[in-house]
């Protein structure tokens, strides 16, 4: 009796346990199909990737000399900028590898935050207004790096951000002497880049703006080979970390940057008026470089109110892929 007690007892132990065990698993399974991207993020997503592959430009591989050429082209031998950081010139041999054509925009960063389960990137109440068709997306370097990371996955084509020395081995027309990253070489207010005029012009067209910079992509003629908006609204990310010295001992080969730091190299910038864009330190050069904190963080100290201002507001994104191949064969 006290066998075939304790056989009772154990059944009804093993029975109460698998009714456990299946009361676990189905929440899981119902989490598994919420992840599943619907039909129309799948839509989306597929849109986002033929977009990318027919905006990644092939950049054939070659040999450079890196950084303020100034000592090579002018008479003089002096520096074009003066910038520390963009010197020694120096000799740098790079394999073939893609960029895109165009900055990630606020509209191809919410289809990646939405298959990944994350919030909207700047929805702070004056950052949104900014929220306009074709504007980069103000983003920190964490997310430009998992970004492009995950669209290569969806490509089929591992990417990530471009080494500085691709940005200005593209920037400069494989490796050229050219000093602004424009369709002709040169800076020219209204034609090639952004007059101030034309900005109040078209922050008028945008609600709430009262005269704000609205950034917006791909209104002005492309580099020889194909590149939008190298010379203005914004920085761009790169993968590097930065040293303002990294240039005395950059490696020849494919130079990815040093092993550590505490900032992120950057490319690019914010436009400034011709006449001062050598003065003020070759900003919107070919050759210019800078660094900046990967994950900005508010200081407690600062005055800026975090729900209005996205603070990574000035970066954005330029995914690249160091694939041997064109994206699209005989593009």
């Amino acid at each position: 009796m006290i066998l075939k007690k304790m056989i009772k007892q154990n059944l009804a132990i093993i029975l109460l346990s698998s009714i456990a065990l299946t009361a676990c698993a189905k929440p899981s399974e119902n989490n598994n199909k919420n992840t599943q991207p619907s039909p129309e993020l799948q839509q989306k997503i597929q849109q986002l990737v033929e977009k990318t592959k027919q905006n990644m430009i092939f950049v054939e591989g070659g040999s450079f000399m890196m950084g303020d050429f100034g000592p090579i082209t002018r008479k003089d031998k002096l520096p074009i900028t003066g910038l520390y950081a963009a010197m020694p010139v120096h000799k740098v041999t790079l394999d073939s590898f893609s960029l895109n054509a165009y900055k990630t925009t606020f509209d191809d960063f919410d289809i990646y935050t939405e298959a990944t389960g994350q919030p909207k990137v700047g929805m702070q109440e004056i950052s949104k207004i900014k929220r306009v068709p074709n504007a980069p997306a103000g983003i920190s370097w964490q997310q430009a790096h998992d970004y492009c990371q995950w669209l290569g996955e969806h490509v089929g084509i591992p990417m990530n951000l471009p080494t500085e020395a691709q940005w200005e081995y593209a920037a400069r027309n494989r490796g050229q002497y050219i000093i602004y990253p424009t369709d002709n070489g040169e800076y020219e207010l209204g034609r090639n880049v952004w007059s101030d005029e034309q900005r109040r012009e078209f922050s008028k067209s945008v609600p709430e703006a009262d005269g704000m910079k609205i950034p917006v992509l791909g209104k002005f003629p492309p580099t020889p080979l194909g590149f939008y908006d190298l010379a203005t609204d914004g920085y761009e990310w790169m993968s590097d970390w930065f040293d303002p010295n990294y240039y005395k001992d950059s490696p020849e080969q494919n130079p990815q940057g040093p092993a550590t730091s505490t900032l992120k190299s950057i490319r690019s910038t914010f436009q400034v008026g011709a006449a001062q864009s050598l003065q003020i330190g070759g900003s919107v050069t070919t050759i210019y470089r800078g660094g900046k904190e990967p994950n900005p963080q508010f200081d407690k100290d600062d005055q800026e109110n975090p729900q209005y201002i996205n603070i990574n507001g000035s970066t954005s994104a330029r995914c690249a892929s160091n694939h041997s191949q064109p994206f699209i064969e005989n593009k």
